[in-house]
């Protein structure tokens, strides 16, 4: 079943042509790795799926509903089951990390103090979090502060979650520990799209890999054949580095 599915979709910013014709979809329990050079606009299409930038044509469907143009009041619903990941984790600096994770329940949710309470904890727990709801983001080191991000991100229990570039910047120690998480969040179910220059990050979370390139989606496969085939692993990787 498609969940997310992208179809034609043309970007441009002034007379810079970002977008010419992509289209590809996410299945429902999957993960798709979005890869490409700097510049490609692996970003935009996330923020698009959001409606934080709005294509020039082309449609973006989720789970059936055609998002591209809906109004703002109507996007928030969508946001609270498409959850964002962000690149540098986005946290508010002058909110604990209990605030920053609960914030979105306060936002969105009619639960009680004590239910939000009971809800953030479990999630700081279960990212091993657990002793950091005091602290200020400014207090927590950089893979922390990715995985506080990510708690954030599926506290309303998104159906989708979409990640920007989660384990740049990070340690191979803090790295796993990420990929632990996403694979833990794919058990449940949850379709996702995963942006990265990684390509040891791709390759274990991923199930398929599209690579965007000269504004259309030029590759696209099962990560079961790309590893049957290292050449071709070697060249993605290449591709994705050097543009």
């Amino acid at each position: 079943m498609e969940v997310i599915e992208v179809s034609n979709f043309k970007k441009m910013f002034g007379h810079k042509v970002i977008h010419r014709d992509v289209s590809f979809v996410v299945n429902s329990g999957e993960c798709l790795g979005l890869l490409g050079g700097s510049g490609a606009g692996k970003s935009v299409i996330l923020r698009s799926l959001i409606g934080l930038e709005k294509p020039d044509s082309g449609q973006i469907h989720i789970n059936g509903l055609e998002v591209t143009k809906l109004p703002e009041s109507d996007l928030r619903d969508i946001r609270k089951q498409v959850a964002y990941v962000f690149q540098n984790g986005a946290l508010f600096d002058s909110l604990s990390v209990f605030d920053n994770v609960a914030y979105p329940l306060r936002e969105h949710t009619k639960l009680k103090e004590t239910a939000i309470k009971e809800r953030v904890l479990s999630i700081l727990h279960s990212f091993n979090l657990h002793g950091t709801d005091t602290l200020l983001p400014s207090e927590l080191s950089g893979g922390m502060q990715k995985r506080v991000g990510l708690a954030r991100a599926i506290v309303l229990e998104p159906k989708v979650i979409l990640y920007d570039e989660p384990t740049a910047g990070l340690d191979p120690a803090n790295t796993i520990k990420i990929q632990n998480l996403i694979l833990q969040l794919k058990s449940t179910g949850v379709s996702s799209i995963l942006v990265t220059h990684d390509m040891d990050t791709a390759l274990r979370v991923c199930d398929r890999i599209a690579f965007l390139e000269n504004g259309i989606v030029d590759d696209l496969g099962l990560v079961s054949d790309l590893k049957k085939d290292p050449a071709e692993i070697l060249n993605l990787f290449v591709r994705g580095q050097n543009e």
